[in-house]
């Protein structure tokens, strides 16, 4: 059967102005209350407290936006700490609208974003608009791959694979067509096209119910590849633009950390200028940067953008694309996965050459883009197919050595890759995400090992190293810097023994009794308020630890499994699945855990089959949302899973009473950025498992242990069945110090007596 386009007939729509933001004035009345007295940042904070049912005055809370309104008056930057429960969100929108101009906050989870613009966002709005005599305004901005394109819409044919309703002749070869999934496709892109008529914003998020990525991609455009409003026939009625202009207008703009590292290396040209940039969830930044500052060479993509420039070149230009995309998909089958640390291996080496040179041919074949072109956007698309593959030739091609390059093979077979990454990204975040605007850093987790420093540098701020160190920092660093050492990464690098009897209960001095330790994990102050962490600062900026209103050392225990082995196998080990089983019964469910691959999850959940009958919900075998919503409803059920369980899962109340983490979560030494970053600490004379491995197992631990306290009721325990966070005498107290202040204890009658307790209540 022939190929079947999306495009049809030609699309076209009556033209509607841009909507405006939430809740938004003109321009000129924007600018005009703008004059005069305005309130405070803590009278705002005040009543947008008080409009919050059983909203009540939190001190971090006013003290995080006091910090704020006083960095924006001197212009330095500020990384602030604020703890579940603190109130956070509200504690830097509040300020925000003291700025003049529009404010970003940028956040690293959808659901962070749907919290602020669904709920926030629009209390703030109701309960200020008395104080400002106008009704503030929001507005999200997404990459413009989220909204929907007329233009892919009225354009689309049959030259890819992703514009084809069927693109497979009866054998179907892979990334082929049934008659069955054409149809499903061709129903969902017909609705859209419906969609298309009636929607005022074209955001993807607000099609319900939604379509899949495959047939998204139809009528949607990437950044790279949109020939712009000027030179598009659909120019004046495109969403992405619209949605670009509500921004423009806002006081308040919300956009993720991945469009934000892009429109810092595009030379902030997306999101529209402002004086303050709020970055939640700040421990994610430097990683979504490096994604996007990230390419790849993949043979199927070379194969796509072929056909997508095919029309437009000559038959042997085409052909030399189709040999380099062959040549590299020989490359990658005989190259081992993982990180290339001695050069591009010759046939790898070629295969860049080749894509380097047919690339060029054909860009200078399809020659610029011109107004009076036939089809711009068509021919745009394929010109930033070819540039994108010809830039990440040549960059791996130059073998820079601020770049890590690894081949990308995965187990189940699928889709091969040869990518270039940056080694690190302090350098660019330092450049371009400061300049000529104040920049709020803020997170549960920026703390580590009880200082700024890391977090800071990991920013791209000057952190001088303290002087003295703290304890825990000068206890890594002396077990780690032993001439000589070779420490391979994600193992128990302090060389120290297990202790029996009497043992440190905490890296801040409390000593247990004979057959465990006891004590608190971090420190409180005897209100109950985790006690603060120092401030640090440095050149232009300074920091803030406002704590948590909950009383950690009260409402939960952290406990270590420090009679168990060190893990030394891949999995879940027999003792520590023992361990597992025994606190689950103890507390009769309610547990979330942990686990460090999926293999170890995956026999965790067979064990508890195998041993109870309480329900074990295991991550994968249905929609991670049905699992989380199971695990609150169903009180005596678990729920294991992997890395992506480990933030941004919210159970207050008794369904989740135990966190159960299996080992601590160091990179995998197969982790090409995290080795690479080691190894060239190393090479530097310094420790690689200190500066780079620890740093990301304190974030990911910290993040895993929050998942038990989220409101002021809940009581629980975590449980570590990794001895080493106990018994490393460099890492251990340093990691316990990135953690909550818990009561802390190594005994198992200790904790087995806590969880039937709670069984009990």
């Amino acid at each position: 059967m022939g190929a079947v386009g999306v495009g049809g007939g030609g699309y076209r729509r009556t033209v509607t102005p841009p909507r405006a933001a939430t809740g938004s004035a003109t321009p000129s009345a924007r600018t005009g209350r703008r004059r005069g007295a305005r309130p405070s940042g803590a009278e705002l904070l005040a009543a947008a407290v008080g409009a919050v049912p059983g909203g009540a005055a939190r001190p971090g809370q006013q003290e995080m936006a006091a910090a704020i309104e006083e960095c924006v008056a001197s212009r330095d930057h500020l990384l602030v700490q604020a703890g579940t429960g603190t109130g956070k969100s509200l504690a830097y929108l509040a300020p925000a609208l003291t700025v003049d101009g529009p404010v970003v906050v940028s956040t690293a989870t959808l659901a962070l974003q749907s919290q602020l613009v669904d709920h926030d966002l629009p209390r703030l709005a109701d309960a200020v608009e008395p104080l400002l005599g106008r009704r503030p305004t929001f507005a999200v901005l997404k990459g413009r791959h989220h909204y929907l394109c007329l233009a892919r819409l009225d354009n689309s044919t049959a030259d890819e694979p992703e514009d084809a309703l069927f693109d497979a002749p009866a054998a179907r070869p892979a990334g082929g067509k049934w008659l069955g999934e054409a149809g499903r496709l061709g129903k969902q892109v017909e609705r859209l096209r419906e969609w298309a008529e009636k929607t005022e914003t074209g955001d993807r998020d607000e099609l319900d119910p939604g379509v899949d990525d495959q047939a998204w991609r139809l009528v949607s455009m990437p950044a790279r590849e949109c020939v712009g409003a000027s030179r598009c026939p659909f120019g004046a009625e495109c969403f992405a633009e619209a949605s670009r202009a509500r921004a423009r207008e806002a006081d308040i703009v919300v956009t993720n950390h991945s469009l934000l590292a892009v429109d810092m290396l595009a030379g902030r040209q997306i999101v529209p200028p402002h004086k303050l940039l709020v970055v939640d969830e700040a421990h994610e930044l430097a990683d979504r940067v490096s994604s996007a500052a990230q390419a790849e060479l993949v043979p199927e993509l070379i194969d796509r953008s072929t056909r997508r420039a095919r029309p437009l070149l000559r038959p042997e230009t085409a052909e030399a694309l189709t040999a380099a995309g062959d040549a590299l998909a020989v490359g990658l089958a005989e190259a081992p996965a993982g990180r290339i640390t001695a050069g591009l291996p010759a046939p790898l080496r070629e295969a860049c050459t080749l894509l380097d040179a047919a690339t060029r041919a054909a860009l200078d074949a399809i020659g610029d883009v011109k107004a009076d072109d036939p089809d711009p956007v068509r021919k745009q698309q394929a010109r930033a197919a070819l540039d994108e593959l010809s830039t990440t030739a040549q960059r791996l091609l130059e073998e820079n050595e601020h770049d890590v390059a690894w081949v990308e093979k995965p187990d189940n077979g699928g889709r091969r890759a040869l990518v270039v990454a940056p080694l690190s990204v302090a350098g660019t975040l330092a450049t371009h995400l400061y300049d000529e605007r104040t920049v709020v850093a803020t997170s549960a987790t920026l703390t580590l090992g009880g200082r700024f420093d890391t977090v800071a540098r990991a920013l791209g701020l000057d952190a001088p190293a303290p002087s003295p160190p703290s304890p825990a920092a000068a206890a890594l660093a002396a077990s780690t810097s032993r001439p000589g050492r070779e420490a391979p990464t994600g193992s128990d690098e302090s060389g120290a023994a297990g202790r029996s009897g009497g043992a440190t209960g905490s890296s801040g001095g409390a000593t247990g009794s004979p057959g465990g330790a006891t004590g608190s994990s971090g420190g409180a102050t005897p209100g109950g308020r985790a006690a603060a962490v120092p401030a640090t600062s440095g050149p232009g900026w300074r920091s803030l630890d406002v704590g948590s209103p909950f009383d950690y050392a009260r409402q939960g225990i952290l406990y270590v499994a420090a009679h168990l082995p060190r893990p030394s196998v891949s999995g879940l080990p027999d003792a520590a699945g023992a361990e597992l089983l025994s606190l689950v019964e103890a507390l009769g469910g309610r547990t979330l855990g942990l686990f460090s691959s999926r293999r170890a999850a995956q026999q965790a959940a067979e064990l508890l089959r195998a041993r109870t009958d309480l329900p074990v919900l295991l991550q994968g075998e249905e929609a991670l949302p049905l699992l989380v919503r199971r695990f609150r409803e169903e009180r005596s059920s678990c729920l294991f899973g992997v890395m992506s369980l480990w933030q941004g899962v919210d159970v207050p109340g008794d369904s989740c009473q135990l966190v159960v983490i299996d080992r601590l979560p160091f990179p995998r030494p197969d982790e090409p950025l995290a080795a690479a970053r080691a190894a060239a600490v190393d090479a530097s004379g310094g420790s690689g498992f200190a500066a780079v491995s620890v740093p990301i197992a304190a974030v990911r631990l910290a993040q895993g242990v929050g998942r038990l306290i989220r409101a002021t009721g809940d009581r629980g325990v975590v449980a570590v069945l990794d001895s080493r966070l106990e018994t490393a005498r460099g890492y251990g107290p340093f990691l316990r110090r990135s953690l909550p202040p818990f009561w802390y204890t190594t005994r198992r009658d200790v904790v087995h007596g806590a969880l039937q307790r709670l069984a009990a209540s």
